[in-house]
């Protein structure tokens, strides 16, 4: 047990807290050592009372003591919809010391994607991604840390956190390890759900074994600290006794001693029984009592700082009491002699001498909750226009916005939506649609009834796809939402079924709307748009003859618009997919470009077409042996999105396409190291989404090129590639992919009927390209032994399809089949055929395996020697091993 102090009263809730203190010492020494050691999280949970606060508070007087730089910030229980409210408490002692050029100098390309969520920085015209701002703040951090090295970060009351700052702090915790950073957090249990309550759970799982809850005080604990407060005379009953009515919680105990001090009660048995009525007095209803006791002036300005939460300034409260500021001095000074208002403590933020902060988050809760329903929804109303009045913003004045009573008010709705704007702008979608949603109570004006639903329906695409629908739905549905938003909401709206695994319903929305039109620009969007999702639907087509249309269609187009473009694009990929002509494939693609490059409106972060498209168009020269320009247009991605700060599921596609052209280059490590990085991207969105699935495939695919069998197969039953496989195709195909990974370890069987499979696929499809799905291949050398006649069918269909696709890296690998169906002589024929064709390929990896097999059926040392350098320089390993071991057993004959 902690032993009596003599700053016992003051320091309270830190008796009996021996074992969190040391553990706190521990994590600032180790932090002080080594500016390489790891970084460290603790955190403190506890109910309402338990010292948490306490904690934090001798958290940072042992780091000052040992040198280091604290900076702290705090949850509120009326501010959690105030998006990255905590991150920005917690960075202002290094942002106010730093002039605007300074930090932009510091963070580099990190300013103008995190800056504006820390209001150091105006927000771009484009919507930020909220996982590159996620990302930009964790830089910031992580670039600040090292400047203020030893860096300690308090977090209190993270259970009130706003949804931005918990999902930075979530991302960070991850990091920490490679970071010298001591972070504490202090949080409730409970009482938190949805994705708050998950980055809690992500923090807490970061902390690991660094997770303390805090127990109540014992009643020595509390006889112990009875007695260092009112006097060592206070006898045994009368300390049990306070121990039973505050059942040992620091905060009730310290309360309660301050009124038997107050009282004049003597600390003996014979009083004890005066206890009860004392605590009554000292929270809840006996708090509001007392505050009523204090008069009219004195209530109402705590009141009003209560509803201002954080910033209270006795200028702030007598405007919005509209008191005169003598008046609201004197109220002031009542509330803290009450103990129920302090001065902030200086070393915790940059205050003034005029601020002003509850002494507990208990009493701030419970005065909040005094204040009669219809008053509080008013005096947020006052609050929110002394906010705007004084230019900072409808997103700043959103949370007092958010509360007042719905009234058919269009002034209101208007601000409500100019602040989902602003939170938009800044990487905060979750903000906006609560700005929105309580937009639609007030309700607003039918005029803007169908574009209240729209805009929400935007701020939620890339968070809620099934809300998304609904939204849309409902606008689409109203009058009022007319021209290019109205054809733009039926794009998003495909776009949202899309990702809610509903393309069927996606095109045939499209398709409805499109029936709507006139010819036109519009009609000719809308119809791109369908058959852009018509084009990547796993099953068969979505209406008979659409490719003839397709073709037809994309036939009058010139490229003379980027509707046109987009069709030429889709009618490129269409016929890719299907194996047609691959030089006609690779003329098409061109004219959808304005002098080799992408049209203006048609860029990586244009959202009028959106990012499928501009896939299309790579996977279509990547299927077509123009791996050059693949490669530039998934760079330009990747380079693009980076510098944009988008790092959600747009940075994973990025990751996962390059990857795909490494892979087709034949350079395997780089496309290893791509699609793992895509991968942990994609992780980030949620498994299941089709990114996910090009992330994984992608990854299988290039593990088993490099002869990683093992890895390939751990990967694959870590993430799921398994069926049921989603609705749109996935490049490479899935069940090519899966079949050959199934045959690779043996299960040959299972391999054969997932390949059997692509093969129903495609046929439903109605053709395929034998590259991009090369069952064909895979499943004839499958059969070889087993059914050969069919075997060789399969392999004269690959070499027939091959030469219709007519690229050498087609001709070349169903050379290779037709070969490992031979022996002798015309082995060593067809393979010295798929040598030549592969040569001239850009793949090298399959041109290395042609060398290789040629080597063996040759038996030719040379030709050995030629494909393990290919193969070495590839990383593909497995076959590198494979000519070592012939180059050593042709050296031993």
């Amino acid at each position: 047990m902690t032993e009596v102090r003599p700053t016992a009263a003051a320091s309270a809730s830190l008796w009996e807290r021996d074992e969190e203190l040391d553990v706190i010492r521990r994590a600032v020494d180790a932090l002080c050592a080594d500016r390489s050691s790891s970084g460290t999280l603790l955190v403190l949970r506890g109910e309402a009372g338990l010292g948490k606060t306490a904690l934090l508070a001798e958290t940072r007087r042992i780091a000052e003591e040992r040198g280091c730089t604290v900076w702290s910030a705090r949850g509120g229980e009326t501010l959690g919809s105030v998006p990255f409210n905590v991150v920005r408490q917690l960075l202002q002692p290094a942002l106010v010391s730093m002039l605007p050029e300074e930090a932009r100098d510091y963070l580099g390309d990190w300013f103008d994607i995190a800056g504006p969520a820390l209001g150091i920085a105006d927000p771009g015209e484009r919507q930020a991604d909220p996982q590159g701002v996620c990302d930009g703040l964790v830089a910031a951090v992580r670039r600040l840390s090292r400047r203020d090295w030893p860096l300690v970060l308090l977090i209190d009351d993270a259970h009130w956190a706003d949804q931005e700052t918990l999902r930075w702090l979530a991302a960070f915790a991850e990091r920490l390890p490679d970071l010298s950073v001591l972070v504490v957090v202090a949080r409730r249990p409970g009482g938190v759900t949805g994705e708050r309550a998950r980055h809690l759970d992500a923090i807490a799982a970061a902390a690991a074994r660094s997770v303390t809850t805090l127990s109540a005080l014992t009643p020595d604990g509390v006889a112990g600290l009875t007695r260092a407060t009112v006097g060592p005379h206070a006898d045994g009953p009368f300390c049990r006794e306070v121990w039973a009515v505050t059942a040992g919680n620091p905060y009730d105990t310290v309360e309660l001693l301050a009124k038997v001090l107050d009282s004049e009660l003597e600390p003996t048995e014979n009083s004890a029984g005066e206890l009860r009525a004392l605590n009554r007095s000292a929270r809840g209803g006996g708090l509001v009592a007392r505050l009523e006791g204090l008069g009219i002036d004195a209530t109402r300005f705590a009141w009003a700082a209560a509803i201002l939460g954080t910033g209270i300034t006795v200028d702030l409260v007598a405007q919005l009491t509209t008191m005169s500021h003598e008046q609201a001095e004197r109220c002031a000074g009542l509330l803290e002699n009450a103990r129920i208002l302090t001065a902030p403590d200086p070393a915790g933020a940059q205050v003034s001498d005029d601020d002003l902060e509850f002494v507990h988050p208990l009493i701030a809760t419970a005065v909040y909750n005094s204040i009669p329903d219809a008053l509080r929804r008013a005096m947020h109303g006052i609050a929110a226009r002394i906010v705007t009045d004084r230019g900072l913003g409808a997103a700043a004045a959103s949370r007092h916005l958010l509360q007042v009573h719905p009234d058919d008010d269009a002034e209101l709705v208007d601000q409500l939506r100019d602040a989902a704007r602003e939170h938009l702008a800044v990487g905060a979608p979750d903000a906006a649609r609560q700005c929105l949603e309580r937009a639609l109570q007030e309700p607003p004006r039918p005029e803007v009834h169908a574009h209240v639903h729209y805009e929400l329906g935007c701020a939620t695409l890339l968070t809620a796809p099934a809300k998304t629908v609904d939204h849309l739905q409902t606008a689409l549905a109203m009058p009022g939402l007319d021209g290019p938003e109205r054809v733009d909401a039926v794009f998003r709206l495909s776009q949202a079924l899309l990702h809610n695994d509903q393309l069927e319903q996606a095109v045939r929305t499209v398709e409805a709307e499109a029936a709507r039109h006139e010819e036109g620009p519009a009609r000719m969007r809308l119809r791109a748009v369908q058959y852009m999702w018509e084009g990547i639907y796993a099953g068969e087509s979505a209406t008979p003859g659409r490719s003839r249309r397709l073709a037809e269609l994309a036939g009058t187009c010139a490229g003379r618009d980027n509707s046109e473009r987009a069709l030429l694009i889709l009618r490129g990929f269409d016929a890719m997919t299907h194996g047609e002509n691959a030089e006609e494939v690779v003329e098409v693609c061109d004219r959808a470009l304005v002098n080799g490059r992408l049209a203006p409106g048609l860029g990586w972060t244009d959202t009028e077409w959106g990012v499928e498209l501009l896939m299309m168009l790579g996977s279509s020269y990547a299927y077509t042996d123009r791996l050059d320009r693949a490669e530039n247009l998934f760079a330009e991605a990747l380079r693009t999105y980076t510098s944009a700060g988008w790092s959600g599921g747009h940075l994973a596609l990025a990751h996962a396409f390059l990857g795909l052209a490494f892979r087709r280059q034949g350079r395997l490590k780089d496309a290893e190291q791509t699609l793992r990085e895509s991968l942990r991207l994609a992780e980030r969105v949620g498994r299941g989404l089709p990114l996910y699935w090009s992330a994984t495939c992608g990854l299988v695919d290039t593990l088993l090129a490099r002869g990683h069998v093992e890895e390939a197969w751990s990967i694959a039953e870590r993430y799921g590639f398994a069926p049921p496989y989603p609705s749109t195709i996935v490049l490479p195909d899935t069940r090519s992919v899966r079949g050959r990974l199934l045959l690779a370890v043996g299960r040959t069987e299972e391999g054969v009927n997932e390949l059997e499979a692509a093969e129903k696929a495609a046929a439903a499809r109605g053709g395929h390209n034998p590259v991009l799905a090369p069952w064909t291949v895979d499943l004839a050398r499958a059969l070889a032994v087993q059914d050969p006649a069919r075997a060789a069918r399969l392999a004269a269909d690959a070499r027939r399809q091959a030469e219709r696709f007519g690229t050498d890296t087609a001709i070349g690998e169903a050379l290779r089949c037709a070969a490992a169906l031979e022996t002798g002589q015309r082995q060593v024929r067809l393979t010295a055929q798929a040598v030549a064709y592969l040569e001239a390929s850009p793949c090298q990896y399959e041109h290395a395996a042609a060398r290789v097999e040629h080597g063996l059926a040759a038996r030719s040392t040379a030709e050995l020697n030629r494909g393990l350098t290919l193969a070495r320089s590839c990383g593909a390993d497995g076959l590198a091993r494979q000519a070592e071991d012939a180059l050593a057993a042709l050296a031993g004959r």
